[in-house]
C-alpha cells in the first residue's frame, strides 16, 4: 500500500479572494433592504401614534325599519360605528329583550343581489362602519310588532371593546 498524498502543512491556509466577497455582499442584500425597508414602515406606524393601540369603538343611535307588510317577520337594524382605535374590532353579537338577532350582508351575483347570514361583522381600525341594507347589519326577528318612533334598546358585544349599550329608533324603510 502506498502512502496517501497529503497537502504541504507549510502552506498558507486558503483565503477567500476578492470575488467571494462581492458575492456575499449581494446575498446579504435582499435581507438587509428588507430589514430596512420594515423598520422604516414601522417607524411611520409608530409616528401616526396609533401602533399597538386596541379598538376604541363608538355606536351612535341606530335605526330598526319598520315592517311594511305585517306578514313580514324579520326587518334590518343600522348602527353607525366608528372605530378611532389602531386595530380592527369585530362585532360577534348583538342582543335585544325584543326578539332575536342575527348579522347579514348583501352578496352581489350577476345582475342581483341576495342577503347572506355572516357569523360577524368587521369594524376597521380607524374607520366608520355605516350599516345599511347594502352594506353588512343586524337583522332582528321581533318577538311582537313594532310600532313608529318606538325605542329600541341593544347590547353590541365586541371582541376587543367588549359590550356597548346602544338604542335604536323604529323608524319607516328610507329614513
Amino acid at each position: 500500500m502506498s502512502p496517501r498524498p497529503t497537502e504541504d502543512s507549510t502552506a498558507a491556509p486558503r483565503r477567500p479572494g476578492p470575488a467571494r466577497l462581492p458575492g456575499a455582499f449581494r446575498a446579504a442584500l435582499a435581507p438587509v433592504a428588507a430589514g430596512l425597508l420594515t423598520l422604516a414602515c414601522l417607524s411611520l406606524w409608530a409616528g401616526t401614534g396609533r401602533a399597538g393601540t386596541p379598538a376604541a369603538i363608538e355606536a351612535g343611535e341606530g335605526r330598526v325599519f319598520l315592517p311594511v307588510l305585517d306578514t313580514q317577520d324579520t326587518t334590518g337594524v343600522f348602527f353607525d360605528l366608528v372605530n378611532t382605535g389602531g386595530s380592527d374590532d369585530q362585532l360577534l353579537e348583538v342582543r335585544t329583550e325584543r326578539g332575536r338577532t342575527m348579522f347579514s350582508d348583501r352578496e352581489l351575483t350577476t345582475g342581483a343581489g341576495r342577503m347572506v347570514m355572516i357569523p360577524r361583522v368587521t369594524v376597521p381600525a380607524g374607520a366608520t362602519l355605516e350599516m345599511s341594507p347594502f352594506t353588512p347589519n343586524v337583522m332582528l326577528s321581533p318577538d311582537r310588532p313594532l310600532a313608529e318612533g318606538e325605542r329600541i334598546d341593544f347590547v353590541l358585544r365586541f371582541r376587543q371593546a367588549g359590550e356597548i349599550p346602544v338604542t335604536a329608533v323604529v323608524v319607516p324603510p328610507g329614513s
